[in-house]
């Protein structure tokens, strides 16, 4: 090489290092109160983001940037993460294909969401459902499990018997090819057809496919009534026998006569914990539920087969009087009478949301009996089943088990097409409720350890060590909100409410919420679990 051209390769060297250090940040938040999702005490400092990453936190920050906003001590955290969501459809409620923008969740300061949670992913294989989410432009970032129920489901159906080898081999290789394409576990629904059906050892045999690639279980257990006890003992087993960090989903007590059993739950799983088993579990801040009327108040031999079947059992009078007296004792015992099951939404006839059980046995002539309500259950289930809300938990269990060092925050929700139904108001207050009531006028947990249990905890569940804390090289996915106004919104009454007191809302760098409003900004990602880089070594 000549000199001359030395020279001006030096020179245009020199000037590409000079122009990288003198790079204006695309943002710099200052003043912030600082909740950085750890646990730690929060602290003030200003907040830098070039790109899509927290590029430098420091008590003052003057570079250029192409915008400074001073938060003026409000909170910055990082953005919540929801590992139980049902964002795809939600009863027919909506879903993000239909709302991508899922205000519901970035107005309470959410920037990630999981699906597939209670043993039922949205496809066998999920790769087509990733592919579909890929294109999708969207607000907020989204990932999944794979649902055990699902992949029985297509491969042995909805009997009540246990897989054959053959069957539990094509269920392996269903498992692994979805691991590798990014699946963050696989949940059970054990409550659920055709997950009730399963016997444990088959499960097992499942999460051992997912063991090497450090997918995680998740469980909606198969009894949360007068079986909670053993549940939790089974949902410890799967994770100890399968080789697999366990996690019971939205742990509650239901029916009057099993509250005050997270006690011995709790007591379950530190046990657990502290012989080496990796258990966790998460709550919503509701004493209420929701989920089918049809797997709710039926037993679940009558759901055997699916719809048609348990429609064909309801037309024998001997079979129809025997599920009638069994969803007679699960309205009385379990689900606290007839006035505490409310419709969310029926696609056969929308006038029912918002209705309870008995006031739907009054209209059609009838007492409102349990009796007559469990009546009330069968003429729903032949016209094609609905959506409720179940009010049948203890504000004592939900503070006990919010309290445990173990528990993190999940909605359960999904994304509601905003005003239509009448979903349950997790969907739109949960996270901002823990903050406002369970944070700021309960006093159950403090404020920087309601953060971790929304940030970094369920981030550190799944494999993300890019999101789920405030720090530079990480992700910017941010909350910013006022701790003396963040407050849900939504009742069971009007649920179609937003939560208030967040100001700002990041999403992979670029604001998707702004001083009320959304933004036009589209920056949410798929996610994938440990597993697909694994794969891809």
């Amino acid at each position: 090489m000549s000199k001359l051209r030395l020279a001006v390769a030096l020179v245009a060297t020199l000037m590409s290092v000079g122009s990288a250090g003198a790079q204006t940040y695309n943002l710099i938040m200052r003043n912030a109160r600082i909740v950085d999702g750890t646990g730690s005490p929060w602290y003030r400092a200003d907040i830098a983001i070039r790109g899509d990453t927290i590029a430098r936190i420091a008590p003052s920050i003057t570079e250029p940037a192409n915008r400074v906003i001073d938060l003026a001590d409000l909170v910055a955290a990082p953005g919540f993460i929801d590992i139980h969501s049902h964002f795809a459809t939600s009863f027919n409620l909506g879903g993000i294909f239909e709302v991508p923008t899922a205000d519901n969740y970035i107005r309470q300061g959410v920037t990630t969401i999981i699906e597939g949670p209670d043993g039922s992913a949205r496809a066998v294989p999920l790769k087509p459902f990733l592919d579909r989410l890929n294109a999708l432009p969207k607000s907020i970032n989204v990932g999944s499990f794979i649902g055990q129920g699902t992949v029985r489901g297509a491969v042995v159906g909805l009997a009540n018997r246990p897989a054959t080898p053959a069957e539990l081999d094509r269920m392996r290789a269903l498992v692994l090819q979805d691991m590798r394409d990014g699946a963050f576990g696989l949940s059970t629904g054990l409550f659920y057809v055709p997950g009730a059906f399963t016997p444990i050892e088959e499960i097992i045999e499942l999460q051992k496919v997912v063991a090497p690639f450090r997918g995680v279980h998740t469980s909606h257990m198969r009894d949360e009534t007068t079986g909670v006890v053993e549940s939790v003992k089974e949902t410890i087993a799967i994770g100890e026998q399968g080789g697999v960090p366990t996690h019971v989903s939205h742990h509650k007590m239901i029916g009057k006569v099993n509250w005050g059993k997270s006690v011995e739950t709790l007591r379950l799983i530190d046990a657990g914990r502290a012989r080496g088993i990796d258990v966790t579990m998460d709550l919503y801040p509701y004493t209420a539920g929701s989920t089918t009327i049809q797997a709710a108040l039926l037993p679940t031999w009558a759901q055997e087969g699916g719809v048609k079947e348990t429609i064909g059992r309801l037309s024998e009078a001997e079979t129809r009087a025997k599920i009638k007296a069994a969803t007679t004792d699960i309205i009385v015992n379990v689900r606290n009478g007839p006035t505490n099951v409310v419709i969310a939404h029926c696609e056969w006839d929308a006038a029912l949301a918002g209705k309870s059980l008995a006031d739907i046995t009054q209209a059609r002539g009838l007492a409102a009996t349990a009796s007559n309500a469990a009546e009330t259950v069968l003429w729903i289930v032949e016209n094609g089943g609905c959506a409720g809300v179940f009010h049948q938990a203890s504000e004592d269990d939900v503070q006990r088990v919010m309290a445990h060092p173990a528990s993190m925050i999940a909605s359960d929700g999904g994304i509601p097409v905003f005003g239509r139904a009448a979903p349950h108001p997790r969907s739109y207050g949960t996270f901002a409720r823990v903050l406002g009531v369970y944070v700021r006028e309960k006093k159950v947990i403090r404020l920087e350890d309601a953060v971790r249990k929304m940030s970094s905890f369920p981030a550190a569940r799944i494999g993300l060590s890019d999101r789920g804390v405030l720090r530079p090289g990480i992700k910017a996915d941010i909350a910013v909100f006022d701790p003396a106004r963040v407050r849900d919104m939504a009742t069971y009454e009007k649920p179609h409410q937003y939560a208030e007191g967040f100001a700002y809302v990041l999403v992979n760098g670029q604001i998707v919420y702004e001083n009320g409003a959304m933004t036009s900004a589209r920056p949410g990602r798929v996610i994938y679990g440990p597993g697909k880089s694994a794969a891809e070594q």
